[in-house]
């Protein structure tokens, strides 16, 4: 995605006052927070830290003209999804912004939709760090589990289910709307939209699939190609089949279809999640479905070698590309 990036207009404010004013809430989970020269946080006995970063760029990451409430709530969903992703709790985040100036309502409406989000998920803002410049957002965030129980890349195994949660590629398609690709009416226009700019990370499926899952990652740039990154850390294939791909009544009839297949295959910002089990815990899968009110769905099998994607005719389908690329328009 490149776009023009649009001057964003601000009233002057110092940086410990906009961080003070917009930034600053009382830790649950923190020993020292925001004020110092560096937070001080105290993991719980037997666990592991689990850490991740991610950075949004305007014109690269999101369109300019993005709700300032929702790009905050974004701005953390990102980042909450990977530790979705690890099956872990997250706990800590930080947060550095790169701002052309500093305009209170905007900041205001970010902060609103970051901290609906973290106070949802029980997360604090330990700290980050403000500058002036072209409106970029980055997030470190840190997250426990278990020693031993963490999901990863490199377990899946031959045989294994592959499943993805929620429906996939209706983000790509309200990008392509918002770019003048496809018209959507407005219903689905509405939903597609929302599915891209206000994302769901699914931690609470993550937690569950601990002792369940061989394997897990979440769909950032696109199915094929985070697929693709369990594939060559655990050394294995997958066979994947175009028709069990899962889409909202709303948006099925623009993406069950060959131009519609390569947004479910290779749109990003999905933030749902893609894990491999065993046949054996099918039923386990299925039962997570009505527990946690969450579309479970699966799309494929485990291989030896390759990547395979079928049409529903049976026939090899060869996608357009694989995944969203951070350095190509």
């Amino acid at each position: 995605m490149s776009v023009p990036v649009n001057p964003i207009y601000f009233t002057p404010m110092n940086e410990f006052s906009l961080i003070q004013r917009y930034f600053t809430r009382p830790g649950r989970h923190t020993l020292l927070s925001i004020g110092d020269d560096a937070a001080l946080i105290q993991p719980g006995s037997d666990q592991c830290l689990a850490v991740s970063a991610d950075m949004l760029v305007a014109g690269r990451h999101f369109l300019t003209d993005t709700d300032p409430y929702r790009l905050g709530w974004k701005t953390l969903a990102v980042n909450l999804s990977d530790m979705a992703a690890m099956g872990a709790v997250p706990r800590w985040a930080m947060l550095s912004l790169a701002l052309p100036a500093a305009d209170a309502g905007w900041l205001q409406a970010f902060a609103d939709g970051f901290f609906a989000l973290a106070e949802r998920f029980d997360v604090d803002l330990i700290g980050g760090d403000t500058t002036s410049g072209p409106l970029n957002l980055s997030v470190q965030i840190m997250g426990e589990v278990p020693a031993g129980q963490a999901l990863r890349r490199d377990g899946a195994r031959l045989g294994d289910d592959i499943w993805v949660s929620g429906d996939i590629g209706e983000a790509a398609l309200g990008l392509a709307h918002l770019q003048g690709g496809v018209v959507l009416a407005e219903a689905a226009r509405m939903a597609a939209i929302a599915r891209l700019e206000q994302p769901s990370p699914r931690i609470e499926l993550g937690l569950a699939l601990r002792g369940i899952a061989h394997s897990a990652i979440d769909l950032s740039d696109g199915l094929l190609g985070d697929l693709g990154h369990i594939l060559e850390r655990s050394g294995c294939g997958a066979r994947i089949d175009v028709a069990a791909l899962p889409a909202s009544d709303c948006l099925a009839p623009l993406l069950r279809s060959e131009p519609g297949w390569d947004y479910q295959l290779a749109g990003g910002d999905d933030y749902e999640l893609c894990f491999t089990a065993p046949p054996a815990r099918r039923e386990q899968v299925v039962a997570l479905q009505q527990a946690l009110s969450l579309k479970l769905t699966r799309i494929g099998e485990i291989t030896a070698t390759g990547l395979e994607v079928r049409a529903p005719d049976g026939q090899l389908h060869q996608p357009k590309r694989h995944s969203f690329d951070h350095f190509r328009a």
